[in-house]
């Protein structure tokens, strides 16, 4: 019988509230025992002690450009580069080539994820037939193929007609319509937050209100319909406002931001480095702290990295022609750690829940929890280690990231996926 034993660490699982040291026994792949002091024989034995032991990592928006661009990911280098960074499950965007708007692309993605064996890979299928805002996919065929939800993600449903009808159809399924809300005609070329920064910079700007209206208005439609919506990559203090009214009212709404938006500011950009232009933009200081504020109060559902790997030579192109985003999946805890734990003094509880059982709750799985009978979905975090993000350690096939070559703080150190073993303490880093 396959017995693994975790033994000694600081156990925080937000699905039961559990926050101190406990054992875990695994047994054929699931979780059978959390307890005090547990001591089976002929278990492998891991000595967790000076670890947090949390539930695997749920990854609600990422790209993995697979199919149509392997040169920049694929769906085994982006799961390597998961499961680096503690995330057991991907969720990935359909902004491929071809996009992800029929069951045989779903299909392939799911048997991919499945050949290269490293963590679970869910499908984000497009609302719109080639994300082109004009006609709604088949939700039906794509839900059964394996889709966990819908989105054009890179572009608004600008049509409100063709969002309201996807929002009602998809209240046969109960899944969310993850959706994008920048309104192109307010952000036009902008290329950076627009602002003081912006100005003194000499680069055309994008207004919060770009993201702010669309919020606004979909707010309205998810009110209308009574059906699931989820907002990604917040970044404005005003479209942190407008959900937390909406929340307030009962709206069946939920909401992630990235690292990136609460770690940097736009000021940042006065390097003109390619690597931090991403899309929505980084925001003021001011923007900044609120998305702050909105994790802490619960506003903010969860965190999502918005992975988003490019080639050097893309990236390497002058500033404004460079495409937007920046790779994020084995960064994302060091800069939770570094901006929410240790500047913020965010407790691990409410960190975790936003990384874990509030993922999977929007995605309506049973995963983000430790708890007896579940698979084993765990990573095991040294929250003092010390590392250097070098491009030789890094497992995405790009390198499009402003943290290349920083010393950061916090790490999972150990992964066990589904039960089996993916690293160890003390290990090789992967």
């Amino acid at each position: 019988m396959n017995r693994i034993l975790i033994k000694g660490g600081r156990v925080i699982d937000p699905g039961t509230n559990r926050d101190g040291r406990f054992d875990i026994l695994i047994t054929e792949n699931k979780i059978t025992q959390i307890d005090k002091k547990i001591t089976p024989k002929g278990a492998k034995v891991i000595d967790a002690r000076g670890l947090i032991i949390t539930p695997g990592f749920i990854d609600l928006h990422c790209h993995l450009r697979d199919p149509g661009r392997p040169d920049k990911e694929t769906v085994e280098s982006g799961s390597r580069a998961g499961i680096a960074g503690g995330f057991t499950t991907l969720c990935c965007m359909p902004n491929t080539e071809p996009v992800i708007d029929n069951e045989g692309i779903v299909n392939y993605i799911i048997k991919e994820a499945s050949r290269v064996g490293l963590c679970r890979v869910l499908p984000i299928a497009a609302i719109t037939k080639k994300r082109q805002g004009k006609e709604i996919t088949e939700f039906g065929e794509l839900i059964k193929a394996g889709a966990k939800g819908f989105s054009d993600d890179g572009d608004t449903v600008a049509n409100a007609n063709v969002l309201r009808h996807a929002l009602e159809y998809s209240k046969i399924f109960n899944v969310p319509i993850f959706e994008h809300p920048i309104d192109n005609n307010l952000a036009q070329d902008g290329v950076m937050n627009e602002g003081f920064s912006s100005t003194r910079l000499g680069l055309k700007g994008a207004p919060t209100i770009a993201e702010d209206v669309i919020v606004a208005r979909d707010l309205l439609l998810a009110k209308f319909t009574g059906a699931r919506l989820h907002l990604c990559h917040i970044s404005s203090k005003g479209a942190v406002e407008l959900i937390k009214k909406a929340k307030q009212e009962g709206v069946h709404i939920t909401c992630e931001t990235c690292p990136h938006y609460f770690y940097f500011n736009d000021e940042v950009l006065e390097t003109f480095d390619t690597n931090y232009k991403v899309n929505p933009p980084l925001r003021s200081e001011e923007d900044r702290k609120a998305i702050i504020e909105g994790l802490r109060d619960g506003t903010i559902d969860c965190i999502a990295t918005d992975h988003a790997p490019h080639t050097r030579a893309e990236k390497e192109l002058e500033f404004t022609r460079a495409p937007s985003g920046m790779i994020g999946l084995e960064t994302a805890l060091s800069l939770c750690i570094m901006e929410l734990i240790n500047h913020h003094q965010f407790s691990w509880l409410e960190l975790i829940k936003k990384l874990t059982l509030n993922p999977a709750r929007i995605l309506n799985e049973k995963l983000g929890v430790l708890q007896p009978g579940l698979p084993a979905d765990i990573a095991m975090i040294d929250p003092e280690k010390r590392w250097r993000y070098t491009e030789n350690r890094i497992q995405s096939r790009s390198k499009n990231s402003p943290l290349l070559n920083r010393e950061l703080k916090g790490k999972v150190v150990g992964l066990i996926v589904k039960g089996d073993i993916k690293y160890l303490p003390g290990n090789k880093d992967v």
